[in-house]
């Protein structure tokens, strides 16, 4: 338990001392929720079937720069959720059984309805990301992924196609509950199974109202 706290509070403090904000805006860290959201992240959470129930460090994404509105929505899974009037935040990653099978979960906690005005900004940015293409083989197209009844209002896509010139699917998923930004991406080669997604959403969305 003791390495989890220390994975999770070294998220937490990073995004402190870094800002963690999209947009450069600033922040106001709040030590109690930054304390609430490492005791959350610090317990087991219920993911699906074959996936490791100790937290890693945060999701990196897997490839280099990308089109602004496809950033927007894959950074806060990986610790840096927008900026402005953020007041905690913390990051970590789960290891699947399947083929290249990886799970992140950012939480990002908000002043005010500032969660919900990022969450329009997100479901605009996911209308304008088309595809993620790189000069080293990455080419992934990407198509809405329905997600109902998953905390107060979420939307979601998947980008599938080749990672470096291999097969590769990665679902993200980014939910609102209450003040708290919910961003989970779940990858892995060739497919992803939209149930396992779900659930490890579930998961994520019980840890923000714990």
């Amino acid at each position: 338990m003791r390495r989890r706290r220390g994975i999770v509070a070294c998220a937490v403090l990073a995004c402190a001392l870094a800002g963690c904000g999209g947009d450069g805006a600033e922040s106001f860290i709040d030590p109690q929720d930054m304390a609430r959201l490492r005791e959350v992240l610090s317990k087991e959470p219920r993911l699906p079937d074959g996936f490791t129930a100790r937290p890693e460090q945060a999701w990196r994404m897997p490839f280099g720069a990308v089109d602004r509105n496809c950033r927007m929505l894959l950074e806060p899974a990986a610790g840096r959720a927008p900026g402005q009037a953020l007041t905690a935040q913390a990051a970590v990653s789960y290891q699947g059984d399947g083929l290249g099978e990886q799970a992140g979960v950012g939480l990002a906690r908000y002043a005010g309805e500032v969660a919900e005005e990022h969450l329009d900004a997100l479901a605009t940015a996911l209308e304008s990301c088309r595809a993620v293409r790189t000069s080293s083989g990455t080419d992934l197209r990407l198509r809405r992924l329905p997600v109902e009844d998953a905390g107060d209002e979420s939307v979601g896509a998947r980008l599938q196609g080749r990672l470096h010139g291999y097969p590769y699917a990665l679902d993200v998923v980014l939910s609102r509950v209450g003040d708290t930004l919910v961003s989970v991406v779940h990858m892995g080669m060739n497919q992803v199974d939209t149930a396992r997604t779900r659930k490890v959403v579930d998961a994520a969305i019980a840890m923000a109202g714990a």
